[in-house]
């Protein structure tokens, strides 16, 4: 019976370590900070409609929501994936769907979530992407609902989205 009781015990213990938990917020740099405290500028488009005319050098703003990857923040880089959703679907908006993480879209085709995702990242004076996590600074986390304006960066076409941000508004 006691040996019944550690398996069990151990066992819930196992399960709970499991689940997925938030990183905690760690202290943002002045310059990303900087970012969530500026208001995004203009009326936002759609990421697929902004993604067919918008060339390097261009001030863009978009809004959408943090999905189409099942990692979107890029791990120590101030960098997310955001979602079109007008093109994509969280799992969590479908009835009865229990996915574990609706912010893949996985039930989404390889060309919508190319056409419905931009690329947004904070970088510095040079242009680098900053060195720091930005998943949880200024209520950002998967699945937020965000407004984002930029320069929309070099490197950038209609198959590839990039905006450098200054500026991000997270719907509270």
């Amino acid at each position: 019976m006691k040996t019944t009781t550690l398996a069990l015990l151990g066992s819930l213990c196992l399960l709970a370590s499991c689940k997925e938990k938030a990183a905690p917020a760690a202290p943002a740099s002045p310059a990303l900070q900087q970012v969530f405290a500026t208001a995004p500028a203009g009326q936002p488009t759609a990421i697929h409609l902004a993604r067919t005319s918008a060339t390097p050098g261009d001030t863009l703003t978009v809004q959408g929501v943090v999905m189409g990857n099942i990692k979107p923040f890029v791990d120590g880089r101030s960098a997310f994936i955001l979602g079109d959703p007008e093109k994509l679907t969280a799992c969590n908006t479908k009835p009865g769907d229990s996915c574990p993480t609706p912010w893949d879209t996985c039930c989404d085709t390889a060309e919508d979530i190319k056409i419905g995702t931009a690329t947004i990242q904070v970088v510095d004076a040079e242009g680098k992407v900053l060195k720091e996590s930005i998943e949880n600074v200024g209520g950002l986390t998967k699945l937020s609902k965000v407004v984002v304006s930029g320069t929309v960066a070099p490197g950038s076409n209609a198959d590839l989205l990039i905006l450098n941000a200054s500026a991000i508004q997270v719907a509270k």
